[in-house]
Formats: structure tokens, sequence, C-alpha cells
């Protein structure tokens, strides 16, 4: 398989004197093209500041992180900016569509910032949006699409400049029962249909059942792994529930 993800060795400490925490200890594993993984763990466990050091939004105090053949942990200023806006995608809790854009034009947006010509932007934006069923709303705003057309409009967003790695942080934790159903379903498109690599930091069993493959942390170190395979999504969801009560953790706190 062609690995998208390499992290390896890495650790992150923060404070300072007399009062240092070590929030990631010593952290490998990879992610091949196409794995759609999610990051489970109690508050503290260090799986969001995990999912900061793969995002660039946070550094690693030593270790390495690849994405595909470049070295993130060695990026900074201009070139780090740039990884990131070419090179990662980012689903969030609320659709973050601008209300005075189309949805073409709010899907066109991410390509332009990444100064795509324009007829590439057109062919691009035009594919997203038959693969995911949105093509009849391309002229529509915001406030004229339905909850699950604005989702989808904003998945195409993420998916249209070919990110090699879509993160996501608790994408649901805002978000109503609905809402976080057509998003999952979304994210869930996103990964069969068009291959996307979607790695997830989530605390609730029945979002990290839609993952194929979920990482356990606790203390700041990988404590266990697990895999769908032919599982059923509810056979899944029983196993992650077993595993967060390996962990210690309180399973009404994660339904």
């Amino acid at each position: 398989m062609d690995t998208i993800l390499s992290v390896r060795n890495i650790v992150k400490y923060y404070g300072s004197r007399g009062n240092v925490t070590k929030a990631v200890d010593n952290i490998s594993f990879e992610v091949d093209c196409g794995e759609y993984i999610g990051i489970m763990g109690a508050s503290g466990s260090g799986k969001t500041t995990l999912l900061n050091c793969i995002s660039t939004i946070d550094t690693v105090t030593s270790g390495h992180i690849y994405i595909r053949d470049n070295d993130i942990t060695e990026l900074n200023g201009r070139s780090l900016s740039r990884f990131r806006r070419e090179k990662l995608g980012f689903v969030f809790q609320d659709f973050n569509l601008l209300d005075t854009l189309t949805a073409f034009e709010n899907i066109a947006l991410a390509l332009t910032v990444i100064q795509t010509p324009a007829k590439e932007i057109d062919r691009r934006v035009h594919s997203i949006t038959q693969k995911l069923e949105i093509s009849d709303v391309l002229d529509k705003y915001p406030y004229q699409m339905s909850g699950g057309q604005k989702q989808r409009v904003a998945c195409a967003r993420v998916i249209v400049t070919n990110p090699s790695l879509i993160l996501a942080d608790e994408p649901t934790g805002a978000l109503d029962s609905k809402s976080s159903r057509m998003l999952l379903e979304s994210l869930e498109t996103l990964n069969r249909d068009l291959s996307a690599t979607i790695l997830m930091v989530t605390h609730d069993a029945f979002v990290a059942s839609y993952c194929r493959r979920i990482l356990f942390i606790k203390d700041g170190k990988i404590f266990n792994e697990i895999t769908r395979a032919n599982h059923t999504r509810k056979e899944f969801f029983n196993q992650i529930i077993e595993v967060v009560t390996l962990l210690g953790g309180d399973s009404n706190n994660v339904l």
C-alpha cells in the first residue's frame, strides 16, 4: 500500500521547568492511502495534541512526521503555510460556507487560493459536485440549500484540492443528531467513493464506528488498535465500547 502519513517516535512536552507534561509519549504509526482512521481517548489523553502536531497547528518536541515524502517537522514559514493549503484538508464542526458566495464559488475559492487556472477550476468543481450529487445547487447560496446540501458542498470544498490527508477534530461535537449523521455519511462517501484518506479525532463511539481502523490513546501512548474488517458498523461499535471499558472510561460518555 501507498503510505500517506508516517508518524515516527514523536514526543510533545508542554509547560516549563517544574511543571512539565508529556502530552505525546513516543507515538509511531502509519496511515495508507484511502484509509479512514479514528483516534480515541479520554480527555487529556493526548489525542488532540497528536492531531494538532500532524495538522501543523503545533510542533513536536522530538520525532518526525512525514506526509507523503515531506517531513513536516522540518517545514516553517511560507513553506509550511503552502504545504498546509495544498496538502491538507480540514473538516469543521459547522459548514463554514460564505453566505455571499454560491455553492460553486465556495468550492472554487479553495482552488483560487492555490492559484489553480480558471479552466481547471471549472472542470474540477463540476467533477467533484457530480460525484457528490450536488450539481443542481451550484448556483444557489447557502441560505437556499438544505443542511445535507450544505454539508456536501463543504465536503466538496475539502476534497476538490486533492489533499493528501483530510483531518477532523471532533467534527460532530457542535451538531445535532441529524446533522451529525449527515456529516458522517458525507465523510464515509468521501472515503468509500473518492478514496479520500481521513484521520479523525473523536471521543464518541458512535462516530468512531464509521471509521475502518481505530487507534486508542492513553496517557500519551497508543494503548490499543482495532480494525473493522468485515464487521458491521454495529459490531464494530461494540468492539469500540469494549476497548473504551478497558481504557477505564465510562461508556455512557461515548455514546
